[in-house]
């Protein structure tokens, strides 16, 4: 919702009385990466990403959100829309409800949630139409569609809009495994109706402006990690791997661009509290850049 700000007169006949003050009107919509910052004990590198898949928990955005998101535009709870700590603003992902296998695209508008173990906020038209339990905090994947983003920021100047019309259909296809996980996509998925919709069909979408379109395909959960990625050499993992002593951690190798990097993972955790609780030992240990996924 946009906040209304409530004006309380204080001359003669008119205490009590309120008043509501014009709505909030955004400027352009401004293409944001911004300065590294710290999130509750742990630094955050935003980024003009051309590749991001991950996977982690997901929150949703809470009422007493600014007028404004962090590139601009008006706050709209019932906007197709996100925040992501470190992804440029504005973009197009596809974030997906491991849990249930329900996927769509979203704006990422704005900058946060301010919480080290999740990965993305959604607004709560989004969460409703993923179907996130009630606190929001559910196993996602969130993939980059590059070709759409850079198309959304090309077109800035033209005053890119949002639209949260969910749209009924019927599709066939397969999910893979999520963040490069192993295991088997489903076989086919049939997408879910969400609401009325506005789209007719008549022409190939805008990049700039979503359709609501929800996807169910075959739900695809898996047991919580933390990970502590980024090592160029394994005798600094295991550096690491000592300040970390006692807590079920191994050193696996990932893929790192052009090279191979060594990553410290913790667990598996069977519940989010657990995850939670490894990642807060892991900061206060002095650990930086831990992060939950999915696998």
């Amino acid at each position: 919702m946009i906040f209304r700000v409530v004006a309380f007169a204080v001359g003669f006949g008119l205490a009590g009385c309120e008043q509501e003050a014009p709505p909030v009107v955004a400027g352009p919509t401004q293409f944001v990466v911004g300065q590294g910052y710290q999130s509750q004990g742990e630094w955050l590198y935003p980024q003009n990403f051309t590749a991001y898949d991950k996977t982690g928990l997901s929150e949703v955005v809470i009422d007493g959100h600014p007028p404004l998101t962090a590139d601009n535009e008006v706050y709209d709870p019932d906007a197709i829309a996100a925040a992501s700590p470190v992804l440029q603003l504005p973009s197009i992902v596809t974030v997906t409800n491991l849990a249930n296998g329900y996927s769509m695209d979203v704006r990422v508008n704005d900058r946060g949630p301010d919480n080290p173990g999740r990965i993305i906020a959604v607004t709560p038209r989004v969460a409703s139409l993923l179907g996130f339990p009630q606190d929001g905090v559910t196993e996602v994947e969130v993939a980059l569609k590059v070709q759409e983003t850079t198309q959304l920021d090309a077109a800035l100047g033209q005053g890119p809009k949002l639209t949260a019309a969910p749209v009924a259909s019927i599709t066939e296809q397969s999910l893979g495994p999520p963040g490069g996980a192993s295991g088997q996509g489903g076989q086919a998925a049939v997408q879910v109706i969400g609401g009325g919709g506005q789209d007719d069909g008549a022409s190939a979408p805008d990049p700039v402006t979503l359709s609501g379109q929800v996807t169910a395909y075959p739900p695809s959960p898996g047991p919580l990690y933390v990970q502590i990625p980024g090592f160029g050499r394994p005798a600094d993992a295991y550096g690491t791997m000592d300040i970390l002593a006692g807590m079920p951690a191994n050193i696996v190798p990932t893929e790192g661009g052009d090279r191979v990097l060594y990553a410290i993972r913790l667990g598996p955790y069977s519940d989010v509290a657990s995850a939670d609780a490894a990642l807060r030992a892991c900061l206060q240990r002095g650990v930086t850049d831990p992060e939950i996924i999915v696998r």
